[in-house]
């Protein structure tokens, strides 16, 4: 999956795939959720119908797109510029739908302005990110939601791999990092579906290194792969707190 970091100055972590392969990543997009269980987990606890969406980090705009078909207005901010032209050329002709160029930590966005701020694998992965959850509850209205969608590093297969390639990562600190800071976390399992093993192999080789590359293809049989998720979401308070 792809990600980016913030650095000090607003400057942005390379991702490691769709910034080199995005052909190969749209084949990814296609593939993942075939159940369709994510999208479904996402719309019961924040229904985007009729209402403006912000999709922080929409690389070439696969599902800002998707948002678009029923939201009042959809709106996808991407740091990497090549990205953002392509998410405008997807969008092209779409009423309500915009792209616009920059970090998570600095939203070119009003205040109170979205009813829904979404990021999936992007930015957003525990301590570090405080930045850009500041900058989305600024432009959340109160009642709005905050919602993350990361890949479930305790889930196998695909958690194991991730592991092996960022032992560095913990999944409890990341799981401690989300409930300090207000939110609600359920896991999401569903199915990544391709149409041959030559797209599998092509995916699995840009989200791994070489070696760990090898094992995921080793290890899997066919054209699917099973892929767990967390889905974290937050509210923005609609009045004043009283203690």
């Amino acid at each position: 999956m792809r990600t980016w970091r913030s650095r000090p100055r607003a400057e942005v972590t390379p991702s490691p795939n769709i910034w080199h392969w995005p052909e190969v990543y749209e084949v990814e997009n296609r593939a993942q959720d075939s159940t369709g269980a994510l999208w479904s987990a996402l719309r019961e606890r924040c229904d985007w119908t009729g209402r403006d969406v912000v999709d922080v980090g929409c690389g070439d705009g696969f599902h800002l797109a998707l948002f678009a078909g029923s939201a009042r207005s959809a709106i996808g901010v991407e740091p990497h510029p090549p990205l953002a032209r392509r998410a405008r050329e997807r969008l092209a002709g779409v009423a309500g739908a915009d792209v616009r160029i920059a970090p998570a930590q600095r939203l070119p966005l009003a205040d109170a302005s979205a009813d829904l701020v979404h990021a999936r694998t992007a930015y957003f992965f525990g301590p570090g990110c405080e930045p850009g959850l500041a900058e989305a509850e600024r432009v959340l209205r109160p009642g709005g939601t905050l919602a993350i969608v990361d890949l479930d590093l305790a889930c196998s297969p695909y958690g194991d791999w991730m592991r092996a390639d960022t032992p560095h990562l913990d999944a409890g600190e990341v799981e401690a990092f989300f409930e300090r800071h207000g939110f609600t976390s359920r896991s999401v399992d569903t199915v990544w579906r391709f149409a041959g093993r030559a797209q599998l192999e092509a995916v699995l080789g840009i989200e791994f290194s070489a070696k760990v590359a090898r094992r995921a293809v080793r290890e899997t049989p066919g054209t699917t792969v099973e892929v767990g998720y967390r889905l974290r979401v937050r509210t923005k308070p609609t009045g004043l707190l009283r203690v």
